[in-house]
């Protein structure tokens, strides 16, 4: 099985894919951005071959690379884990002949209009919207739907780039920012009112094998723009056993078949409130911030090599747990500047080392990153416990009780 792998050395934990696949016996080449000798020993070792090339979302020059690899030795599966390196490396697939992700899926995962027109098609209750490029337009869907909205890049991943206006007047603003006057289209869709999670899994032939239920506090678009909140996101371990989650789970498989997803991972964001059960944003990848590991550690299992099981043997080898909620708090500095301590740190390790995964404290004199550069710009802390509930609770005394100084 010859598998290529499209950039395997960022962000860090990309190595952990090509361990997988080697692991599972696959034989790996890899395209990247960064020179061979950037990779490091270990991922080097693991590589049968690399290629450098200027940028991975060139679809002309990775189409090149992986011709001419082709012509080497036949390709069996091309791969990619990013969001943004998802349409190129369809185009490619496309154009080669090579199984895996379709242009059409990954367009309907980038594209946030046509994704919920396509799931409010197949039964999928999601937040009304529209894409468009014309300010008269977006208006009149603004008139018909009512504020608040959101506002985002047609492309984006997550909450990057996204704005929430209130009114008419925050919504030319928002427009004008995204440069919607210099002809730029954006999706608008309603606010959705509720509780924020994400649904992720492995699917094999369009069939889901592996799930994972994660809970953000408080919501994304709060916790990005809050400095004083400390956000935590949980993967629970009570998937199997709450019927709460069975409806996102019958919903989660329309998701898959509706996108015509066949074999990869999945990262569903869905809320849940008045309106009830509404599903947001559909990625054919694994989810951003090392979510996985939380579901490794939670699982007692090694989900980058059951990903490339799927991949590589189309099956899976292992069950998860369901023994432990695992999750993150992230930390910030109480200003911009250089870190200078922190405070009630010693307290917290000597209270909760048994369940404490692993944590991030760059020291004293690192520059602060804003906080709207996400959960792991600055320090963390990653716990596990079989109590979900419990769990909770240590990571808001995380929150509470350790400070961030900076100045």
């Amino acid at each position: 099985m010859h598998v290529v792998f499209i950039e395997p050395s960022f962000p860090a934990n990309q190595e952990e894919f090509v361990r997988g696949l080697v692991e599972v016996g696959a034989e790996v080449t890899a395209i990247g951005e960064a020179p061979k000798e950037a990779l490091g020993r270990e991922l080097g070792r693991q590589l049968f071959h690399y290629e450098q090339v200027r940028s991975v979302v060139d679809t002309a020059e990775l189409s090149r690379v992986v011709r001419g690899m082709q012509d080497r030795k036949p390709i069996d599966r091309l791969e990619t884990t990013i969001e943004a390196h998802v349409m190129s490396a369809a185009e490619v697939r496309e154009e080669l002949g090579i199984p895996g992700t379709s242009v059409r899926t990954a367009f309907l995962c980038r594209d946030k209009p046509a994704m919920k027109e396509a799931l409010r098609e197949a039964g999928v209750p999601c937040a009304e919207s529209i894409g468009s490029s014309s300010v008269d337009e977006i208006h009149e869907f603004a008139r018909q739907t009512g504020f608040p909205l959101i506002v985002k890049p047609r492309a984006a991943a997550g909450a990057a780039g996204t704005a929430s206006v209130s009114d008419a007047e925050e919504l030319d603003e928002a427009l004008v920012e995204m440069g919607v006057d210099r002809g730029a289209s954006v999706a608008v869709e309603e606010f959705v009112e509720g509780h924020e999670a994400f649904y992720d899994t492995i699917t094999i032939d369009g069939r889901i094998q592996h799930d994972f239920v994660t809970h953000y506090y408080p919501n994304v678009l709060e916790a990005m723009r809050t400095r004083w909140i400390s956000p935590q996101f949980i993967a629970t371990n009570r998937v199997d056993s709450a019927p709460d989650y069975t409806e996102v789970r019958e919903l989660g498989s329309k998701v898959v078949s509706a996108l015509g997803i066949e074999t990869s991972a999945t990262h569903m964001e869905w809320f849940f409130g008045p309106k009830g059960l509404k599903f947001s944003e559909i990625g054919c990848r694994p989810p951003g911030v090392r979510a996985w590991d939380l579901y490794c550690a939670g699982n007692e299992m090694d989900l980058y090599r059951e990903w490339a099981m799927a991949i590589a043997h189309g099956r899976t080898s292992q069950k998860p747990s369901r023994r432990y909620s695992a999750g993150i708090v992230t930390l910030r500095p109480d200003r911009d500047g250089r870190i200078t301590s922190y405070d009630g740190l010693e307290e917290i390790q000597r209270e909760y080392a048994s369940w404490i995964l692993d944590f991030h404290l760059p020291p004293p004199g690192t520059p602060t990153q804003p906080v709207e550069a996400g959960y792991l710009a600055n320090a963390w802390f990653r716990m596990r416990h079989p109590d979900y509930d419990e769990l909770r609770r240590m990571l808001d005394a995380v929150g509470e009780r350790v400070q961030m100084r900076a100045e």
